[in-house]
């Protein structure tokens, strides 16, 4: 068998070393780890990867739950479930820096939520009978007559980070405050800075007080307080001032808070969500 000449000798020795860098480099950009640094800067994962440990699973509600999964290492809310729930985690927290990845499907919607204020069930099915969707949500608000077997979603009180399709979904096309990255109808994105549909995106928010600001890529996107006037300006368009909804907004009574994944009805992935509390 003839020896390799130096020249093939270098070649194949430069493809090692290819090799061995891009698995270093897939190693240190493994989703759902934590590296040395993080760890020691108090960032703690809130998703393994592999099981819903850590968060509420609703598959194992009476009856089973079918809003969420877990694919290819990311959690993953199923498309038009028979009962839309978001998906919570068991910790509460305060005021925190938070980042995740995200993607979605073709003119998708989906949300992260954070100071969550109530939490209760709806039959969308009944919307006729109320005119629109602020009064029956407001009415099961009040009443709490609707119960989870009975109920078509679960409505959530709390301020939602926008994650969207912006070119494909009907909503983004109102404009920025239902735009990647927004205070949902609250503060609005200000500028587009999502990837191409299919690629995951790279989230971040930072909670102080009542001091938000969103960041999509790398880019500050949203900033603001989530008791000033001009941020809950829309809330009170919206539900009325005097309803009960608008109120657990303005006033937050609860400061400490699960945060919480969106079922919107399509398709949308999480992973590598990482967290830690700020003094």
């Amino acid at each position: 068998m003839a020896r390799p000449n130096f020249a093939t000798l270098v070649r194949m020795r430069s493809l090692t070393l290819a090799v061995l860098c891009a698995v270093a480099l897939s190693a240190a950009e493994a989703p759902n780890t934590l590296t040395k640094t993080e760890k020691a800067a108090g960032w703690k994962l809130l998703f393994d990867g592999k099981t819903m440990k850590g968060w509420d699973d609703v598959r194992k509600n009476t009856p089973p739950g079918d809003s969420w999964t877990i694919e290819d290492g990311a959690l993953k809310s199923v498309p038009h479930p028979k009962l839309r729930e978001d998906l919570f985690t068991k910790e509460l927290f305060g005021d925190f820096e938070l980042t995740w990845e995200w993607k979605i499907e073709a003119k998708g919607n989906s949300g992260l939520k954070y100071r969550i204020q109530d939490r209760f069930f709806v039959d969308e099915r009944r919307v006729k009978e109320f005119g629109r969707f602020e009064n029956l949500a407001n009415d099961a608000a009040r009443k709490r007559q609707y119960k989870r077997e009975e109920s078509t979603q679960e409505y959530i009180v709390g301020f939602e980070y926008q994650m969207i399709d912006d070119a494909g979904h009907k909503d983004a096309q109102r404009g920025a405050y239902y735009q990647a990255g927004a205070l949902y109808s609250m503060i609005p994105a200000s500028q587009p800075a999502a990837k191409p549909i299919g690629e995951y995106n790279l989230s971040r928010v930072v909670l102080k007080g009542n001091h938000i600001e969103h960041f999509l890529n790398g880019v500050k996107v949203a900033e603001g307080e989530l008791n000033a006037p001009s941020t809950l300006e829309k809330s009170a368009g919206r539900w009325t001032t005097e309803s009960v909804i608008h109120k657990a907004l303005a006033e937050q009574p609860k400061k400490l808070c699960p945060i919480a994944l969106q079922n919107h009805g399509d398709a949308a992935w999480f992973r590598s969500i990482k967290i830690r509390k700020l003094p």
